[in-house]
């Protein structure tokens, strides 16, 4: 992942409804889930919503698609795995593991 596509994508998730948005697409997983279920878990009008999914799906961070009368939102997991990947490779000197979740629990590893 290029630096220029690593800030678009994370500029899109400093935003609080995209975070919440896309943080629901990732524990929807590859069902996705259409803007009005969105919408309602959000609870903000379908309009907004689809404002802030425009923003995500230019980042790449999240892919429609029609299905019916419906558009389905799913998470692109590529695109997350790569902006991961983009934010770890130089992690804890050379060490991602140690920033896996739950890795630095013990206070030592918080002086890193």
């Amino acid at each position: 992942m290029e630096l220029s596509e690593a800030v678009t994508a994370l500029s899109s998730l400093a935003q609080p409804t995209r975070l919440r948005a896309f943080r629901l697409l990732v524990k929807a997983g590859g069902e996705g889930l259409c803007a009005g279920d969105l919408s309602r878990e959000l609870d903000i009008p379908k309009n907004t919503l689809s404002f802030h999914l425009k923003d995500l799906v230019s980042a790449s961070l999240v892919r429609s698609e029609r299905c019916g009368r419906s558009i389905i939102y799913r998470l692109n997991t590529k695109s997350m795995r790569e902006l991961m990947c983009f934010l770890t490779e130089d992690c804890c000197q050379g060490r991602p593991d140690l920033c896996l979740p739950g890795a630095c629990v013990e206070e030592s590893c918080l002086s890193l």
